[in-house]
């Protein structure tokens, strides 16, 4: 599966279909609300991710994000807005990416 039906995606496309630069910005937004564990790794938070669909870099967001910190959701959909990007809820780009996948 490309995404998890409970989440939102931020593609790294702008309306009109150029690529967002720079390359690694979804690893960059992501990592805003990265940690460090105690392996001493860097772990994403349990709710924002970084993707890659189709040859597009995505950050996807879980839905729940909104209730448990709705100041860090919202300036994520406000950094899309601001730099004209597509977002769009998972169940949308699971029916564009698979069409017939629950056809019998």
């Amino acid at each position: 599966m490309i995404c998890n039906p409970y989440e939102i995606v931020i593609q790294g496309l702008t309306s009109e279909g150029r690529t967002f630069r720079p390359s690694d910005w979804a690893e960059r937004l992501s990592g805003i609300l990265a940690s460090f564990g105690d392996n001493q790794k860097l772990a994403y938070h349990a709710y924002v991710r970084p993707m890659l669909l189709e040859g597009v870099r995505c950050v996807a967001v879980d839905k729940k994000l909104e209730k448990i910190d709705p100041a860090v959701f919202q300036f994520l959909l406000d950094f899309a807005k601001d730099n004209d990007l597509r977002v769009v809820d998972c169940r949308t780009l699971i029916d564009e990416v698979y069409p017939n996948k629950f056809l019998a």
